[in-house]
């Protein structure tokens, strides 16, 4: 056996993809659960084991290697691929149990997740869930190196490596102020939404890019939010009109004096929602048949998406 091959841990690879992640030490040993010496020590006997520096170090901050890249997207992959044997230890007792990892995109997850966590406790009770959300990308890269087992987000996503079923449509719905022109109209359409008041998410959002995409002409200085919150807030203090899920609006009747929902004509203003996870997931079938568990249990407001 290759001597340098055999004295690398998979505990040394998940350090080193979480420095990679973080680009800093000091998180990613928090992230991780170590002391930052160990971290960084356990990382500098993978360097040397490997005989290549894997990052670049200086004062602004850690730095990929160029063949660092490489070796630890190698790296993320051999993790998600012990993870699996994990899971497939696991799974052959029965049905889904243990640690089941779910994350959602960050303008779905708090207005859709509580709907359906009595249904998945029910039909899953030796599952233990464990939540989180993000923007989309950074959530693909986690779903892809195993340190989560599935997410919600809206299509398209991508399909290398990775299964997607559609779950359902979620409609648009354009969100004024009391008093605005669009508030007026008798009826509305996306050829009403090119105004200069348009309001969105910042970078990153898939929301944003499906705002921009429906609202043509939105003008390059349109003002940004972090979040749907606070998209809300900047609406009902009268700066302008965002389009935004239709689950997002539910419980939202203490601003009913200073903000006006309206549906819009377009069956094309909506998004899907999709639970994707890894292809190679021994797990396959059963999760095939959560997802079916999540499209029988529709909430209010949403179309099925098959």
């Amino acid at each position: 056996m290759n001597p340098t091959i055999s004295g690398i841990s998979l505990r040394d690879l998940e350090y080193a993809v979480a420095v990679a992640r973080f680009r800093h030490f000091g998180r990613a040993a928090l992230h991780c659960g170590v002391s930052q010496p160990t971290l960084s020590e356990q990382v500098r006997k993978l360097e040397a084991l490997l005989g290549v520096a894997l990052f670049e170090r200086n004062r602004k901050g850690v730095q990929v290697t160029a063949l660092g890249a490489s070796l630890l997207a190698k790296a993320e992959r051999v993790l998600a691929e012990a993870h699996g044997l994990g899971e497939l230890a696991r799974g052959a007792a029965g049905p889904l149990s243990g640690v089941l990892r779910v994350a959602a995109i960050q303008t779905l997850g708090p207005y859709y997740l509580p709907s359906q966590l009595g249904h998945l406790r029910a039909a899953y009770p030796r599952v233990s869930l464990r939540l989180a959300e993000g923007q989309t990308a950074p959530l693909l890269e986690q779903l892809r190196a195993g340190t989560i087992d599935l997410l919600l987000a809206a299509l398209p996503l991508p399909q290398d490596g990775l299964t997607s079923l559609a779950l359902f449509r979620e409609p648009f719905v354009l969100v004024c102020p009391v008093g605005h022109r669009l508030a007026s109209l008798p009826r509305l359409s996306l050829p009403d939404l090119a105004a200069e008041d348009l309001l969105l998410l910042e970078d990153g959002h898939c929301l944003r890019d499906h705002a921009l995409a429906l609202c043509a002409g939105a003008p390059p200085d349109t003002r940004h939010a972090t979040s749907i919150e606070t998209l809300w807030h900047m609406i009902a203090a009268g700066e302008g009109y965002s389009l935004l899920p239709a689950l997002s609006l539910a419980g939202r009747h203490a601003m009913d004096d200073l903000v006006t929902t309206r549906p819009l004509m377009e069956p094309e203003a909506a998004r899907t929602i999709a639970l994707a996870w890894r292809g190679t997931d021994p797990r396959g079938p059963e999760l095939h048949r959560l997802a079916g568990l999540l499209r029988a249990h529709l909430p209010a407001g949403v179309t099925p998406a098959f």
